[in-house]
């Protein structure tokens, strides 16, 4: 009788016990539930995924009430079909400022003026990308800027001092062109490992630009000098047969082949991405700001911001505006940026110690709030424009056009670009 007393207060307990468990793993449920589960979808991989997961294991340690899931996911094909859908796989994402002004146009951008973001600390350059008709689309977490790269012991051997104006440059790409007895290239003094980016570059450099007041300026005067100082002191020079030539045999872009690393070009635009490469490689190499036809002129170039948004078909709208209002955050856009090696979308950043270890980085942080620094402005047709320009340098490249008559050529079609 003893043991059956006993058996049945132990089952009593027992039954005690697991209703307490059971009330508590409830609870503990039910608050699991309570927390805003979003997904943040990112184009990176590799060591930068790496970095945003931690960012992301960070915030969700961080606070109780949101957890985000990280998504590696570099299909951008794949990424505005998400968006375009009734109910998208993602509530907060990436891409570039060019995006921003067709996107807001289809309705796919959340506005993110309601979260009370202040964006004062970015810069003016920066923004202009990401206002559509007064309306905040998208914040900066990096943006990127070209100067001109340099090949140290190619500039040694030929007796160059880095050039501070186009004339200095020019005579630069004389002395650092070298061509063979058959009059095939084996260096050249500048080269273009971006075509549109470093002719646009040289736009700037003579005080040109090929977008003002929100329309497209292909022929403006001074943009076509500077695509014509290209093809005049490094094309024609070797005859463009032959620079066509020799391009066409340059290996892959920041790889053991790369053109510059390789020392057949001495001198390029690049962006602040080249740092972390250049010294990874063991280059001996130096940046200087982009050569101006007038003193005044010194470091004209252009940015390009890498940007964080939030899909209109979210169904966690106020969830994502924390995690966003987070990540582009002073210490973790600088912990992100950093580890890209690219530049911070922030003005307060640009003096940070934390970049100290990436070689000749100050040149393109000191270009971040620069007046000479250009923004792209956010219209409809830049995808076009841009296509358009590309044809334009591709035939002056190839000797079938000069700057003039191809950059008319855009001119003519620009009317019917979508407004």
């Amino acid at each position: 009788m003893e043991r059956k007393a006993q058996g049945r207060a132990a089952r009593a307990a027992m039954s005690t016990a697991l209703g307490v468990v059971m009330m508590f793993g409830g609870a503990l449920g039910a608050y699991a539930q309570d927390k805003t589960e979003i997904t943040f979808s990112y184009l990176w991989g590799g060591a930068e995924g790496a970095a945003l997961e931690q960012i992301i294991a960070d915030f969700n340690a961080s606070q109780d009430k949101i957890v985000v899931k990280g998504v590696s996911s570099p299909d951008m094909t794949k990424q505005l079909a998400s968006m375009s859908s009734a109910k998208g796989a993602f509530d907060i994402s990436d891409n570039f400022a060019s995006n921003i002004a067709s996107w807001s146009n289809q309705g796919i951008l959340l506005p993110l003026d309601e979260f009370g973001i202040d964006t004062s600390d970015f810069p003016e350059s920066v923004m202009k990308q990401l206002v559509v008709d007064g309306v905040l689309y998208s914040l900066p977490i990096a943006t990127h800027n070209f100067q001109l790269v340099y090949n140290k012991k190619l500039l040694d051997e030929a007796g160059v001092t880095p050039p501070t104006t186009t004339a200095e440059l020019a005579e630069a790409i004389k002395k650092l062109t070298k061509v063979d007895a058959e009059g095939n290239v084996t260096q050249l003094g500048l080269g273009l490992t971006d075509i549109s980016a470093g002719m646009k570059t040289l736009g700037y450099a003579f005080g040109g630009d090929w977008n003002r007041d929100g329309k497209p300026t292909p022929t403006d005067a001074n943009f076509v000098k500077g695509v014509q100082f290209y093809y005049d002191n490094v094309v024609a020079p070797v005859t463009p047969a032959a620079y066509n030539k020799f391009v066409a045999g340059f290996g892959p872009y920041m790889s053991d082949q790369d053109s510059f690393k390789q020392g057949k070009i001495a001198m390029v635009f690049e962006g602040e991405w080249r740092a972390k490469f250049n010294t990874e490689a063991g280059m001996d190499w130096g940046v200087v700001p982009v050569p101006g036809e007038t003193p005044e002129l010194l470091g004209s170039t252009w940015v390009d911001v890498s940007t964080m948004f939030i899909p209109t078909n979210t169904g966690n709208k106020e969830a994502a505006g924390e995690f966003l209002k987070y990540i582009v955050s002073p210490p973790v856009m600088e912990k992100f940026s950093h580890v890209l090696a690219n530049l911070p979308g922030r003005i307060s950043l640009a003096s940070s110690a934390a970049y100290d270890d990436l070689p000749n980085f100050k040149v393109w942080l000191d270009a971040m709030n620069s007046p000479n620094t250009h923004g792209l402005p956010p219209a409809l047709y830049m995808a076009e424009y841009n296509a358009d320009l590309a044809s334009a340098f591709d035939s002056v490249l190839q000797g079938a056009q000069t700057a003039e008559a191809a950059l008319q050529a855009v001119a003519d079609r620009t009317g019917s670009y979508s407004q």
